[in-house]
């Protein structure tokens, strides 16, 4: 088993801990706990960032994967796939954008700047959020379909 046949698993791996370090995020900062919400979004980053290129050396290494589903799963899968796409594309600048407006109020510290600053990190993290989400949980539905469900022939 060569590197580049392992990939596609630790890509899987990768989306499946940023969806747990994702939801933990919300969970500190709904309960108050901003240090920890800090931390855990700060190694969600990592780990996105870490698929990232975990991803692109995989799919500039690696023989095209033909979908070989058939019938209504076809037009199903695609719809999945171009959405994930799509989404994984708009949320990357999101979270550049989302984490350096935390960052910077971050940096501020307790001035009226820094509180402004904040509610704008809010605002785009409210949507930020939920496309990451999305875009790691789609990924993960993605690799099942195309290595459990509907595998390529040997």
């Amino acid at each position: 088993m060569d590197v580049i046949s392992v990939l596609p698993h630790v890509n899987a791996a990768l989306n499946s801990t940023s969806v747990v370090l994702l939801v933990t995020g919300l969970i500190m900062v709904r309960s108050g706990r901003r240090q920890q919400h800090r931390k855990v979004m700060i190694a969600a980053m990592a780990v996105s960032a870490a698929f990232l290129v975990s991803y692109l050396v995989y799919h500039f290494t690696a023989p095209v994967f033909v979908f070989p589903g058939q019938g209504w799963v076809r037009p199903l899968y695609f719809t999945l796939l171009i959405s994930h796409v799509f989404f994984a594309t708009a949320v990357t600048p999101l979270v550049v954008l989302t984490a350096y407006r935390a960052l910077q109020a971050y940096r501020l510290d307790a001035t009226l700047e820094a509180r402004q600053v904040f509610e704008r990190h809010r605002k785009i993290a409210r949507w930020t959020l939920p496309i990451w989400l999305y875009v790691a949980v789609t990924g993960v539905m993605v690799y099942g379909i195309l290595y459990h469900v509907y595998p390529q022939p040997a």
